[in-house]
Formats: structure tokens, sequence, C-alpha cells
């Protein structure tokens, strides 16, 4: 019997250690990926839910003929539409209100929507800790809402 055979298949020690050393580079770099994933997902999710309650909030105001406000309690983190605060913002994000100063009440304030469509106006900035992140303005006149990205600092 010959000592090798010509044609055998098999790895060799260096090809199963450069093996291991990618998978083990890929396995220390997978949990951040998806850390980065989840928080991104957080952050869209969040803008969606804030434009959606701006824009319910002035269809209720049109639909019922009285003013709706959108609120924002910024010690408990959450908002909503009056007095439903039933989305919290996530611990991650900075949050900044410009409001009209007739809808602060301590630690929660608005922008309130008007029948004929118009509101107080002001601005909800969410902003990442990367520095990147949205401004959601709301125009006094006509209560129409308008995104701008916002750019790293």
């Amino acid at each position: 019997m010959p000592a090798a055979k010509r044609g055998e298949s098999g790895f060799t020690l260096l090809e199963l250690m450069v093996a291991l050393g990618i998978a083990v580079i890929l396995l220390a770099t997978a949990p951040f990926a998806v850390v980065r994933a989840y928080e991104t997902m957080e952050y869209r999710s969040t803008v969606k839910e804030v434009l959606a309650g701006l824009k319910s909030a002035r269809l209720d105001a049109m639909r019922k003929g009285r003013s709706v406000a959108f609120m924002v309690d910024m010690e408990q983190r959450r908002f909503g539409v009056e007095s439903r605060l039933d989305h919290a913002f996530p611990e991650q994000l900075d949050v900044r209100l410009v409001l009209a100063d007739i809808e602060i009440q301590g630690s929660s304030g608005g922008i309130r929507f008007y029948p004929d469509g118009s509101s107080t106006g002001g601005a909800v900035e969410l902003i990442r800790p990367s520095g990147s992140g949205v401004r959601v303005d709301v125009d006094w006149l006509l209560g129409r809402l308008s995104q701008t990205v916002l750019d790293e600092r």
C-alpha cells in the first residue's frame, strides 16, 4: 500500500485555521451590526409614528370641528394625540421641541391643530446618537408638515 494517495481530498491545518479565524471575526462583529440595525429600525419607526400622530391630530380637528393637540411628555418620553400618549421615544434618541408658549404645561407640551387646518405651529426634532436625525416642522398657517434631514454635527 502506498504511503499517500494522490487526489485525496481534505483540508490542511492552515486552511482550517484561516476558516476559523474568519468565522471568529464574523461572530465578533455580528452583534454590533444587529444592534445598529435594531436602532435604525426603532428610529425610523419613531419618525413614522410622530408623523402619523401629527397628521391624525390635524385630521381629527378638521373632522370633529374642535381643536386637537399632538402632545409630548418630555419627562416620561411619551407622545400621542390628546391624552392618549401611547407611543414612547427610544432611550437613545434625543428629542427637542419648538412649541408655542401657550401649549407648554410643565414637562409636557404640544402642537394644537384647529378645525380650519391651521395650528399653533412648532417642530419636533429626533436626533440619533451619531448627531444625524430629522426635524418635523408644522406650519402655523396651514398646518402642513415638512421634514428636514439634520446632518451630523
